[in-house]
């Protein structure tokens, strides 16, 4: 059966289009029932005994929800008590359209087997597809096509013969003219919260129940606490105008009453207006999209600079002594920043949050606060009667609503995640905390993996240059299971050298658009956490197949050069290969080999090419202005005390030379579609504090380019103080930007500012980078070795996914920080109290930050102290330093500080520092561990 619609559309050039809409009805479509003998299904998902103990339901029953049941009590429908549930086609697009992480969470409830969710296609059955009556609006359309289709689901199933007929479907709705239209239908109809709280032996269930807004308005007291957000329309008309901006709202770390919201502007017209004050942030979250006002010019303000966190909770109220803990910094004009206040919400970017319930003092309450393990979310106050229960555990809870009348916004508990300090918890925290995609890989994922025995075969061979006979080999760390690259160095007759760079062909394993290469981009990056690793593809491929191993053969694509003895190239070319790698080899083993006289087998012969070439190359890189290793190397060598070997940079630059080829040929090839890497120059005001720092010595830092900054990093030398020159690097990686992808057709400025190189990407990690298989795929197509596919030449869709690659890579960067700080702090649990020199890094105004570079370890001195008197603290910003008690600590002093860690907040352990040295006259100093401790630790060094 066909419905059909004909109307007609104005076009851009003043022509008239007729556009004809076919809707196909049909009468074959499965009731998905068990029960059912009248459908002639092939296959059913909702079971004959569908029964859950109810006092309300005492029978078999499937589940209806509408769609904003979906929406706001997805964590419900994920409880593994809940099953038999009919998902409408109409329901299913709504949340599509609402809402893309619950249409995620959805999509995997109704894969998942054992809980017997249906999907019934209704907007395309002939008895229950409706359509929209005038003067009727979309959500009242879809209102009355769910009620339509439980009428039919309640009459078809009870029509069947072999039915039992207390068998019901159950329509769950919280929208209350829904549910009397429902129920003057004759249906069976019932809020969410009665269905669950009906739920005999399910106490729990309750707990995880999104608050209505009649429950909201129960737990928020009469006072306005916040401003009234504006509606959306006013926003909009206000961006429109000017009056006000919108960007993403990003909490401080350091202290709670402040955060500033990035404004996104045309090229570099994006400005960053700092809110300060609880009134000001109005309930925005960290990360949510908000609507601004900038505040008249005589009201802005600088960035405070006092460590301010929230320490406990708090009466629903905004005091005056809080708002006065803020501690603007200097009001000099050349201080101060765009102010504003945030003036509505936009978007929320609301997630289930970890951390741990801080239970009332009230006696069998139920109304508690959760505080969150990440301190730029504010504590959430939950409604539970398991509180007794769910003490010392790490739980999730979701965010429902924030009303004007209360301090905190509210919500639900989710789940519990095991016992705090656990360290498998811990992990889970850590992973959940950084949007890790962590979980098995799904056997849809895995179905897509080679059969075993896989041997490449005769049809790989005649595609593909067969270069076997080289002698290929790996230099990797110890232990390295996923060897993504290998190399190779010969002499050519004409006097020049080959040099190839032969990098593991996981694109031949990863085909466009299946279930394996949707997850290795969503996944976006391996992510390698202390004593785990969280691989983007399976293991299968990550250290068999496509590892590049000794002494097996391989699937690669190479990048080979002729080089000439001043390591220019002569030429370039590509080809996917079959290699077999001769030796996989550490660092180490490569050095010695090199410099070993004796040996002068064809490897080490290789790898002495390959090491004389490279030296060349790095020269002539540091000259051009390339600062990474100037910075990030430099410094990562000197804080862990690694003897630097020629080898690790004999890799990088073949590495770094295979980039800038690879990126050079995909731009050329695809001008708009080309996935590349940049890295922006920082803008000047970022290195106000190196210039302040350099200034302190009398010293003078250019940084007009990347070569200036270099020149003068490398000249900065203290006499007597060797460590000064490593503690302004570390200064000057801070000032740095992040390194980005993005897709060539949608930006103009390629320039990578760290390597100094004009352009750049990523082709030599395709194991654990997935913006590395698409260079391979772009590249492929480049050299006519594999066809193309549209999603690969949509500069739209390129530039998407290069958003998702960078937000992966930036959390996951973000997640490796904080299992290091983790285990960091299990080091010192297990140590005990130690003493340790350090430098100070930065200065606030009641704090210091020490740098102690035994541990590589960041902490903050506190010169404050909330039950003692304080001392005498004077803060001066231009130097910058901080007298305490008449005595000054500058940038790089050094001090001796006691490292212990504080086990009081079970949530928020933390490495504390206490100031030893200097003695400062009213400054306590943490007590310093017994006398033949400390001689241990000692020993232990």
């Amino acid at each position: 059966m066909l419905k059909s619609k004909t109307f007609v559309k104005k076009t851009r050039s003043g022509g008239i289009m007729k556009i004809v809409r076919e809707h196909y009805l049909r009468d074959d479509i499965w009731c998905g029932s068990e029960v059912c003998t009248e459908c002639k299904q092939e296959e059913t998902v909702l079971q004959k005994d569908a029964c859950i103990e109810s006092n309300l339901c005492s029978f078999p029953h499937y589940l209806l929800p509408d769609t904003n049941i979906v929406l706001s009590q997805i964590d419900i429908l994920e409880d593994p008590l809940i099953k038999n549930v009919i998902i409408l086609q109409t329901v299913l697009q709504e949340v599509r359209h609402r809402s893309a992480p619950i249409y995620k969470r959805l999509k995997d409830i109704l894969h998942d087997k054992e809980k017997h969710f249906y999907t019934f296609t209704n907007e395309h059955h002939r008895e229950t597809y409706i359509e929209r009556e005038q003067g009727e609006s979309a959500n009242d359309r879809n209102d009355r096509a769910i009620r339509i289709s439980t009428k039919w689901y309640s009459d078809h199933l009870n029509n069947t013969p072999t039915t039992d007929k207390r068998l019901k479907v159950v329509l769950l709705t919280n929208d209350r003219g829904n549910k009397e239209k429902a129920e003057e239908s004759g249906l069976l109809t019932y809020r969410c919260e009665e269905y669950v709280k009906s739920l005999i032996a399910n106490p729990e269930l309750v707990d995880r129940l999104a608050l209505t807004n009649d429950d909201k308005n129960e737990i928020t007291s009469s006072k306005v606490l916040f401003p009234e957000h504006l509606p959306l329309s006013r926003i909009q008309s206000g961006i429109k105008s000017g009056t006000f901006q919108q960007g993403t709202f990003r909490a401080s770390r350091d202290n709670y009453l402040e955060a500033t919201v990035f404004v996104h502007g045309e090229g570099d017209d994006s400005t960053e207006v700092l809110i300060q004050g609880l009134q000001n942030l109005n309930r925005a979250v960290h990360q949510d999209l908000v609507a601004v006002e900038i505040l008249p010019l005589n009201q802005w303000v600088a960035p405070s600079s006092v460590v301010l966190q929230d320490e406990g909770p708090k009466e629903d109220d905004v005091t005056e002594e809080e708002e006065a803990e803020l501690k603007s910094g200097p009001s000099g004009a050349a201080s101060r920043k765009p102010t504003g206040r945030v003036v509505g919400i936009i978007k929320r970017n609301w997630r289930p949050f970890c951390g741990m319930l801080f239970l009332s003092q009230i006696k069998e309450a139920t109304r508690h606060l959760f505080t969150p393990a990440d301190r730029r979310i504010p504590r959430i106050r939950i409604e539970t009667r398991q509180a007794a229960t769910l003490a010392g555990q790490r739980i999730m809870v979701a965010v429902d609503g924030w009303p004007k009348h209360s301090r905190y916004p509210n919500g639900h508990f989710v789940r519990s995640l095991g016992s705090a300090g656990d360290k498998e918890t811990e992990t889970e925290v850590l992973l959940l905390e950084h949007d890790v995609p962590h979980q098995d890989f799904s056997q849809a994922v895995l179905s897509f993996l080679p059969k075993m025995p896989w041997n490449i075969t005769e049809e790989d061979m005649a595609v593909r240059e067969d270069l076997r006979n080289l002698t290929v080999c790996s230099v990797d760390p110890p232990g390295c299971t996923d060897i993504d690259d290998a190399l190779h160095c010969r002499d050519l007759p004409n006097g020049n050298q080959e040099v190839g760079v032969h990098i593991a062909d996981v694109s031949h394993f990863i085909r466009p658009g299946n279930a394996m290469d949707l997850e290795a981009a969503n996944r976006g990056t391996t992510v390698y956490l202390t004593g785990r690793r969280i691989d983007m593809v399976p293991e299968l491929l990550s250290s068999n197949l496509c590892s590049l191993r000794s002494s097996v053969e391989r699937l690669a694509f190479s990048c080979i050069w002729e080089i000439n003895d001043k390591a220019e190239i002569v030429k370039t070319r590509f080809t996917k290969s079959v290699i077999n790698s001769k030796a996989s080899l550490t660092y180490a083993e490569a050095q010695m080999r090199i410099d070993d006289a004796n040996m002068n087998d064809d490897t080490t012969k290789s790898l002495r090419g390959l090491n004389r070439l490279a030296k060349i190359l790095k020269k002539r890189r540091i000259e051009k202005g390339d600062l990474m290793f100037t910075l990030y190397r430099w410094v990562q060598i000197q804080i862990t005390l690694l003897f630097p070997r020629e080898t690790n940079s004999m890799v990088e630059e073949f590495m770094l030379l295979a980039n800038i080829s690879v990126a050079q040929k995909i731009y050329d090839e695809f001008s708009e579609c080309a996935l590349l890497r940049k890295h922006p120059a920082p803008p000047p005001s970022n290195y106000d504090i190196l210039n302040k720092a350099a200034k302190s010595k009398d010293m003078v830092i250019h940084t007009d380019s990347a070569k200036a900054l270099a020149d003068s990093l490398d000249a900065a030398q203290v006499d007597g103080f060797p460590y000064f020159n490593t503690l302004l690097r570390i200064l000057a990686t801070r000032c740095m930007m992040q390194a980005v992808y993005f897709c060539s057709g949608m930006d103009s400025d390629f320039h990578h500012y760290g390597l100094a190189s004009p352009i750049y990407t990523h082709f030599t990690s395709p194991i654990r980078r997935y913006s590395d298989i698409i260079v391979h795929r772009l590249l492929a197509v480049a050299i006519g070795a594999d066809s193309t596919y549209p999603d690969l030449m949509d500069k739209h869709k390129q530039s998407a996914l290069c958003n998702n690659l960078n937000y992966r890579h930036k959390m996951a960067q973000y997640a490796q920080r904080a299992s290091v700080a983790y285990h960091t702090q299990l080091f010192f649990k297990s140590r005990g109290i130690l003493n340790e020199e350090g430098f100070i890094l930065f200065v606030r105004k009641n704090a210091i930050i020490v740098l102690i570079p035994k541990f590589g370890l960041e902490g903050t001195v506190f010169f404050e102290n909330k039950d003692k008197p304080s001392p005498k603290l004077i803060f001066n910003e231009e130097a910058p330093s901080l007298t305490v008690e008449g005595h000054s600590f500058n940038m790089f002093d050094k001090v001796k500080v006691t490292i212990s860690l504080d086990a009081s907040n079970v949530q928020h352990q933390k490495i504390r520092m206490s100031l030893v040295e200097p003695v400062i006259s009213g400054v306590s100093v943490a007590p310093s561990e017994p006398e033949p401790e400390v001689k241990r630790a000692k020993l232990d060094r």
